[in-house]
């Protein structure tokens, strides 16, 4: 598998015209080694050539077995990591670098004239990781399930008098007693009018009857990322709420239903986002559609006006319409897709119709 992916890289590199490339983002590093490593201050990083002649520079302290096609350079706290590649650099070439890369490390590279020249070759990676293998595609479906039961426990919690933090606090051990490894991302949860603004920390504020509760949570299960989002009402919602509510989720089904290989993804925000103008609550939608998501909770690429991506079987994005009305209300609705050979299939199967709680339930 790793042979596999180091081909499809050097693939890349071609069309950037490159012959060497060192990667040194952890994430990316993981998806070659199946090791994860946060190297803090110390070099981490994989030389590919197109040669074949791969080389994987670790410090000592790295506990790293051996990987499939590569020699691994090994060097000690007080060495110079970068420099334990120079022998290997084709200094007549340009060397691709990703955009993790550490400042100090590439000017030492640069200084030591390790190559021709320096390109930023962050979108080799981007692409390569940005359609999932099937392995990759069973592990979204296995983090995106843990996900959905996790946000059938979250919603047994909500009850009048509870605090966003005291909800939120709660979510690490129920993550883990379902399989879960730990977060993808700190729990964001807001309560009315917090709610409105869209990545609102949890605080002490504390649920009231009548109010939404945003919950946007993800896990972590071997190495792969979930993320979702639902808002909950306790107690009946008033009019403008429940509007807000149907707005997005009409947003959301319309633009998960046009998903399939081909599509460019600006016009699949287009479309979500055109759902909400009509109701008159365009401005309210403050953010992109979606962001692509894997090894990283947020990976290169999105759904967004901007984007110049075109659908391809084995992406895997968010699909995440919103409506904020300061100090009132905030729904989003967020569900992972993956783009199929012929569609899309859902990864999220927590339901997402209006749900009410009954205070009197939770008592």
């Amino acid at each position: 598998m790793q042979n596999e992916r180091i081909e499809r890289t050097l693939q890349e590199m071609k069309k950037l015209g490159l012959s060497q490339m060192v990667v040194t983002d952890p994430a990316s590093l993981f998806y070659f080694t199946d090791h994860y490593e946060e190297p803090f201050e110390r070099f981490w990083a994989l030389l590919l050539k197109a040669d074949g002649a791969h080389r994987l520079v670790a410090n000592r302290l790295f506990t790293l077995s051996e990987v499939e096609g590569v020699e691994i350079l090994r060097y000690s706290d007080g060495e110079s990591g970068p420099a334990s590649l120079l022998p290997y650099l084709d200094k007549s070439a340009p060397l691709g670098v990703d955009g993790s890369m550490k400042a100090r490390f590439l000017l030492e590279l640069m200084e030591k004239q390790g190559a021709s020249s320096f390109v930023d070759a962050s979108a080799v990676m981007q692409r390569v990781r940005a359609c999932k293998d099937e392995k990759e595609q069973e592990k979204m479906r296995e983090a995106s399930r843990i996900n959905d039961l996790a946000m059938g426990e979250f919603q047994k919690l909500i009850r009048a008098g509870i605090t966003e933090i005291g909800l939120a606090e709660q979510m690490l051990s129920i993550y883990r007693s379902l399989g879960a490894d730990g977060y993808s991302f700190e729990p964001l949860v807001g309560f009315g009018g917090n709610a409105a603004n869209g990545h609102h920390g949890p605080d002490q504020t504390v649920l009231r009857e009548g109010q939404c509760v945003l919950i946007d949570v993800g896990c972590k299960k071997d190495g792969f990322c979930a993320d979702m989002t639902r808002t909950f009402f306790l107690g009946e919602p008033d009019e403008e709420s429940r509007r807000v509510y149907e707005t997005v989720l009409a947003a959301q089904l319309t633009a998960e239903a046009m998903i399939r290989p081909g599509v460019c993804l600006s016009e699949v925000d287009k479309a979500a986002r055109e759902v909400i103008t009509r109701a008159g609550y365009g401005p309210f939608f403050t953010h992109r559609l979606g962001h692509f998501i894997g090894l990283d909770v947020h990976e290169a690429g999105d759904v967004s006006s901007h984007s110049d991506l075109v659908a391809a079987p084995g992406m895997i994005f968010s699909i995440e319409p919103g409506i904020y009305l300061p100090g009132k209300v905030g729904v989003r609705i967020e569900d992972l897709v993956l783009v199929t050979r012929d569609g899309v299939e859902i990864l999220n199967r927590y339901p997402k119709e209006l749900t009410v709680i009954l205070a009197e339930e939770r008592e």
